[in-house]
């Protein structure tokens, strides 16, 4: 039973089984069975903190910008990936519907380290609950005593791991309409809502050497079972800590043939919540580098939202953070600058 369940693994991460996809790691399929995003629905809390059976994909991803007593740049990625084979919950044993799948990434003086780690659900390997808040993946967690205002996030690899504690008692922001997140215009959405104030403090670890770091992250929740339509062939998602206060989260989702579908969500310094769309976000590539694996990839960008003032530059800490996983991508942190500063993080997929 357990070979068996590790080739469904293998099968559903690779698409062995099935034809190549034309949406970014196949997340332009029907969603067949599978519940639907539909706008109108009330997110509720704690309850959706944790996972949602019926949907066929979902992530609880956390980004920190670090600086050391030095004044050095550090990032620290944790995300957790749970894929169902079939809508229902959980069950104990190797009939789990679940699939998980872990990434971790250190980022900073030395370069970028990855590590991505694999499990079944059922048995007790991988798995979220919602009160007390906790998610895990082998030994990688994060888990609070109660909901996600206080998080402690530990994760690692080969060469490097992280120990930080995560604060924030500011309001979760609900991006689009009221958590309601379009992909696409062809229906394609997500529910997903973020949150972007946390304040930092912890350690890292990297060849042995343990750092004292102080900073900032940014939690995102989303969920869905058809989030890209099938031509979409990636994104470009920009999560943002302006000097100023405010917080900027944008995404544009690139097409195949035609204009990319633009979205996003301001947070002003006073804690007003405006949602973007299309025009009213302008993205730039600038300069690109070539990855280890010869790929290249935007690590330099100019950011527009002219209603909020914002004409920045954006550029990678570390332009070589490539995730060579099982679906490849680029993940790292940046730094801003123009109209104001600050840090945050870029990824992207589909390159």
């Amino acid at each position: 039973m357990k070979r068996n369940a590790w080739l469904v693994l293998c099968g559903l991460l690779c698409g062995c089984d099935q034809p190549a996809p034309q949406s970014y790691a196949g997340l332009g399929q029907q969603a067949g069975a599978f519940s639907q995003v539909t706008r109108g629905r009330t997110l509720q809390f704690p309850h959706d903190h944790g996972p949602h059976d019926g949907y066929r994909i979902e992530w609880w991803y956390v980004t920190s910008n670090l600086k050391d007593a030095q004044g050095r740049d550090w990032g620290a990625q944790w995300t957790l990936f749970r894929s169902a084979l079939r809508p229902g919950p959980e069950t104990s044993g190797w009939d789990s519907p679940n699939l998980w799948m872990g990434h971790a990434a250190l980022t900073g003086p030395g370069g970028h380290q990855f590590a991505e780690t694999l499990a079944r659900g059922g048995i007790g390997q991988a798995g979220v609950q919602a009160q007390p808040v906790r998610a895990w993946i082998n030994d990688w967690s994060l888990q609070g005593s109660g909901g996600i205002e206080h998080l402690q996030m530990v994760a690692g690899g080969t060469g490097f791991r992280y120990r930080l504690q995560l604060h924030s008692d500011l309001a979760l922001v609900l991006h689009g309409d009221k958590g309601y997140s379009e992909k696409s215009g062809k229906g394609q959405a997500s529910y997903y809502y973020s949150q972007p104030f946390y304040r930092v403090q912890g350690e890292v670890e990297r060849g042995g050497q343990c750092i004292a770091v102080t900073g900032q992250a940014w939690l995102d929740r989303e969920w869905s079972s058809q989030p890209l339509a099938a031509g979409q062939t990636g994104w470009d998602w920009f999560s943002l800590h302006l000097d100023s206060g405010a917080k900027l989260m944008l995404f544009q989702v690139r097409e195949a043939q035609g204009e990319a579908y633009r979205a996003g969500t301001w947070v002003g310094p006073d804690g007003e919540v405006v949602s973007l769309q299309g025009a009213q976000i302008q993205l730039q590539a600038l300069g690109w580098a070539r990855q280890k694996n010869g790929k290249k990839v935007p690590t330099q960008w100019r950011v527009r939202v002219p209603g909020h003032g914002v004409d920045m530059k954006v550029d990678a800490v570390e332009p070589q953070a490539w995730m060579e996983t099982r679906f490849p991508y680029w993940e790292g942190p940046v730094r801003l600058s123009g109209s104001g500063g600050g840090r945050g993080y870029l990824e992207m997929t589909g390159y």
